[in-house]
């Protein structure tokens, strides 16, 4: 739990804060302010980020390090979950501002930075959306068996998509309410029938007696092998930076982000960890349909389920995962727009892409994503298109950690900010920071250098042997060159200047606790413990 600092001696240090800052929301007026429409439940059931990656990306980080990598990647990146959203946590309660860890970038490190995570944060979600309409269709194809063309199924994905962004934010945020029910569901009757198949249900089945740990090799293909799982779990876990984006939009930020930061890491990692143990424990690492194919037939538990006979279970998971991978695509339009617009804001692009409408809604963000979406989507009618995108969602792997490292710098200049300029911000009523800090942004940090290595040594040493191949390499290494070259470039070209902590913006976006929250965070805190861990628990 976080430290909380009550009202001792609060007074004092509001009246220095209202001396020294000017409180702003942190959006230009001239362009439209985004609304605060999110509830805590939409903000911590969008940054619950379980799809494709949990339900089928397991089966190959299983066939890729054998369960005793693949488990010990998946914690490791659970534990970096946890650590990159304390981090993001605290400095987004403070500055609430929608697509906040680049503007924290550019405002307290150098915008040159804020400019190349922007860029490939930004390239990376728009083009997990072309991909997701490919899954689409191959779950459809699951019952469809190609009667429907394929770009008629494509142009249902996106309809279906873009008239969401039609209506006003709420509704996107509902989408993704129901969607995460789904999903939850979806894990719990999972394990439900992994527990029935361990103890010998169907009418092939056997009770498991851990063969799957005793015949196969449990570190399969070396540190190769956990290298290859720890990609593809920092990829099926997915950028939880993207929560704090929301937070910038939500009603209270400083009761959902840090009811987030506390509430998505131990969702995330229960889903994960326990799905990944039992995965580890129905099927063999040898099992060549784990990299048959990416619909739901090389689902793990779709395999277990047809070893033992079970029917009826591949259908049950592939409608969900409908459902799921439509909620994914619809964040890879929202998040992505939000980049624009605070990229804009900041002047990284030209300003008129911040404009939002009177519904709250960055409308060209929206429209130049929704755009470079359809047009990518529509690419993968053809084989070459299709290998475009997976470059593309290379890009957005690597992004993933490239940004949890940018997140964990930022936060080191931020607290070296607040200490030169004196600011009694965590000694303010009800105010919110990590725990033993610095802890998290280092633990942040350690776990992002852990997943270069990986992506450096998988470039170069491919699972499978065949040796060193330059197309493997730039596909691995190809979304680090999409952040660091834009980021060089701009730095020289434009000479931007790195921030002096002493001089630092700890103005602009700056949000005292309303009156509102604070009765809200008084009525919580007089609860007694167990009632507290309970609001952690709640999944409505």
């Amino acid at each position: 739990m976080s430290d909380e600092h009550k009202k001792q001696g609060s007074s004092e240090a509001e009246a220095d804060l209202e001396r020294t800052v000017s409180v702003q929301i942190g959006e230009t007026e001239s362009h439209g302010e985004l609304h605060r429409s999110f509830t805590p439940r939409q903000v911590i059931s969008l940054g619950s980020n379980i799809g494709s990656g949990l339900f089928i990306g397991t089966g190959k980080a299983l066939a890729n390090g054998g369960p005793g990598n693949m488990i010990i990647a998946y914690f490791a990146v659970c534990i970096g979950v946890w650590a990159q959203l304390q981090t993001i946590a605290e400095m987004t309660i403070a500055f609430p501002t929608s697509g906040n860890y680049i503007d924290y970038a550019d405002r307290w490190v150098d915008p040159a930075l804020a400019f190349g995570a922007g860029l490939a944060e930004w390239l990376g979600w728009t083009a997990v959306f072309g991909s997701e309409a490919t899954f689409f269709v191959v779950l459809v194809n699951y019952w469809a068996e190609n009667a429907v063309p394929e770009a008629a199924l494509l142009s249902i994905f996106i309809v279906v998509c873009l008239v969401v962004f039609l209506m006003p934010n709420r509704y996107f945020a509902w989408c993704q309410y129901a969607a995460s029910m789904v999903k939850v569901f979806l894990f719990f009757f999972n394990t439900v029938v992994c527990l029935a198949i361990i103890g010998g249900a169907g009418p092939n089945g056997t009770v498991s007696d851990g063969s799957t740990w005793t015949d196969h090799p449990v570190f399969k293909n070396g540190f190769g092998g956990f290298a290859n799982a720890a990609l593809l779990a920092v990829w099926a876990v997915g950028d939880q930076i993207y929560v704090g984006v929301l937070g910038g939009e939500a009603e209270s930020p400083r009761w959902s982000m840090a009811h987030a930061a506390n509430v998505v890491p131990w969702r995330v990692s229960v889903f994960y960890m326990v799905s990944v143990v039992l995965v580890s424990v129905i099927v063999p690492s040898s099992d060549d349909r784990l990299l048959g194919g990416s619909g739901s037939a090389a689902s793990p538990f779709v395999i277990a389920a047809s070893n033992a006979g079970i029917k009826g279970v591949p259908d049950i998971i592939n409608a969900c995962m409908i459902i799921g991978i439509m909620a994914i695509a619809l964040e890879c339009i929202y998040l992505p727009s939000r980049i624009l617009r605070t990229m804009a804001l900041q002047k990284l692009i030209p300003s008129f892409i911040a404009n939002v409408d009177d519904q709250g809604r960055p409308r060209w963000a929206l429209s130049i994503t929704a755009v470079v979406g359809v047009v990518l989507t529509y690419i993968s009618l053809n084989g070459s298109g299709y290998e475009v995108l997976n470059w593309f969602i290379s890009i957005t792997s690597a992004s993933f950690f490239i940004n949890w490292a940018i997140t964990a710098f930022t936060s080191f200049r931020f607290r070296a900010a607040v200490k030169a300029q004196n600011m009694p911000l965590f000694r303010e009523s009800y105010s919110w920071q990590s725990p033993f800090c610095p802890l998290a942004p280092a633990t942040v940090m350690l776990i992002s250098v852990l997943l270069l290595v990986c992506l450096l040594y998988a470039s170069i040493e491919p699972v499978g042997g065949g040796g060193f191949a330059a197309y493997n390499f730039f596909t691995y290494i190809l979304g680090i060159l999409v952040i660091v070259v834009p980021t060089a470039l701009y730095k020289i070209i434009l000479r931007t200047p790195w921030r002096d902590p002493a001089t630092a913006d700890l103005v602009t976006g700056r949000r005292l606790v309303s009156a509102e929250e604070i009765l809200l965070l008084e009525k919580h805190y007089s609860r007694s413990v167990w009632r507290r861990v309970g609001t952690y628990m709640k999944l409505w």
